[in-house]
């Protein structure tokens, strides 16, 4: 996995923070959902590469029960985590046990959505 989020880091549009950011979902059936970010002049309105990813597995059908793991990497070659916005998108479409895969700077370090998501905010709130 780590050779293929490498050679899509290359996809990132990330002129603005110069921070490229590749994702791969990787679903229970062995199909993979591709992700990068991509920037625009106003931050806002650019995306993340997990939720790039993740949005286009759904959009293709797939739902939570079919996730398997994330993988991610930053061109930077350090430690990367989903950021806040990422992470609220993983609370909401995910399951606690997704796997997420970080790999930096040789090493791989795996968490879950439940790891790194404590205190969470979500549907289930809403009811």
């Amino acid at each position: 996995m780590k050779e293929k989020l490498e050679k899509l880091l290359s996809n990132s549009k990330s002129s603005y923070y110069n921070y490229p950011v590749s994702a791969i979902l990787e679903c229970k059936d062995n199909k993979l959902f591709n992700g990068v970010n991509i920037e625009t002049s106003s931050p806002q309105s650019g995306i993340c590469a997990e939720r790039c990813a993740i949005y286009s597995a759904i959009a293709n059908g797939y739902n939570k029960d079919d996730f398997k793991a994330i993988h991610l990497m930053a061109k930077s070659g350090k430690k990367i985590t989903p950021c806040f916005v990422c992470r609220q998108t993983l609370i909401d479409y995910c399951n606690e046990d997704l796997k997420i895969i970080s790999y930096y700077d040789g090493k791989t370090e795996e968490f879950t959505v439940g790891d790194l998501c404590v205190y969470t905010f979500s549907d289930k709130d809403l009811k």
